[in-house]
């Protein structure tokens, strides 16, 4: 009997990650390439806020450098391997609930909705991993947000950095 094929990784990668991917992080760009290549041909999804964050900051960004990397990366995302996602079947209703759940749990901070609201799209999207560099997303409570999760039928991803992924998986 042969085996099963694994489904392909399915990666959520939070705002920070593709402006450091169009900043020519290397550190970003091995983290991207070995999810792809290594990691049973990962998919690397942008969620819907973290698209809308993107979008904004191409438009009004403080400096030129941020918005450059944004619409950088708005150009170019397809030859990173980055797939735009608009919305998720959950609907937004359901999301930012659960997100405001999150927050009312003080798993994270109130302020960091965006953070809460790009978590859930990645569990709605039924990610296995959230990439970010965001130390609200990285010092959560995993057994606590699990079990907040799954009152909603989600489960959470694992959350990792590009740094973690490449020290990991790089030999």
């Amino acid at each position: 009997m042969g085996k099963t094929p694994h489904p392909p990784l399915l990666v959520v990668a939070d705002s920070n990650v593709p402006l450091d991917l169009a900043r020519g992080r290397d550190v970003v760009l091995d983290a991207m390439m070995l999810i792809r290549e290594k990691l049973r041909g990962g998919k690397i999804l942008i969620p819907p806020r973290v698209v809308r964050e993107i979008a904004y900051l191409a438009e009004v960004a403080d400096d030129a450098e941020t918005s450059g990397a944004a619409i950088r990366f708005l150009r170019c995302h397809r030859e990173w391997g980055c797939q735009l996602v608009n919305d998720v079947s959950v609907g937004a209703d359901f999301v930012e609930d659960v997100a405001r759940n999150l927050r009312a749990e003080r798993l994270l901070p109130a302020t960091e909705v965006n953070d809460s609201v790009i978590l859930v799209e990645a569990a709605a999207l039924q990610a296995s991993l959230l990439l970010t560099n965001d130390a609200h997303l990285r010092g959560i409570d995993f057994l606590r947000l699990k079990f907040v999760m799954e009152r909603f039928d989600l489960t959470p991803p694992a959350i990792a950095t590009p740094a973690e992924i490449v020290k990991k998986f790089l030999r």
